[in-house]
């Protein structure tokens, strides 16, 4: 390659490295990764909130058992425990999918995260922080514009 050509393959290489973050930057808003991390972590949630009821929100006798045996808390009697799991697990999802409240939601769940990492299932760590960093970022950045969250603030929160 001569010296024009190197160039000119030089240029096009710089100027594809800074239009191609700006493009994804452009698309790839905080509102759209605030919703899809809305979305995403309110379906695990829910859907393992369900596992433990029968009916609509009758804590199950197999959820009790698992309380009593595998989910036991050094601090929490297994009642309890299994009651208040698995209504967080219906109401924080159903705060995420709306984005109301959803810094608070988010901190709800990463604390129940942090318990079952600890508690409970200590070896599934890569699982937990793949929850771990969208509940960091919605609770750092917020549900974005297209929440309950922002059209309740107006834009100011």
């Amino acid at each position: 390659m001569n010296r024009r050509n190197t160039m000119n393959a030089l240029t096009f290489t710089h100027t594809l490295s800074k239009a191609v973050p700006r493009k994804l930057e452009a698309w790839l808003s905080h509102d759209l990764i605030a919703a899809v991390s809305r979305l995403g972590l309110a379906g695990i949630f829910w859907l393992s909130g369900r596992t433990k009821t029968d009916g609509w929100l009758n804590v199950s006798d197999t959820a009790l058992l698992l309380f009593e045996q595998d989910y036991a808390l050094p601090l929490i009697p297994p009642l309890w425990a299994a009651h208040l799991a698995t209504y967080a697990e219906h109401l924080f999802p159903v705060m995420l999918v709306l984005g109301l409240g959803t810094r608070y939601a988010a901190l709800a769940l990463l604390g129940m995260t942090a318990v079952i990492q600890i508690f409970v299932y200590p070896s599934a760590w890569p699982t937990h922080l793949s929850w771990a960093a969208p509940l960091l970022y919605l609770a750092g950045r917020g549900a974005g514009r297209w929440s309950v969250d922002h059209w309740l603030c107006r834009g100011r929160c």
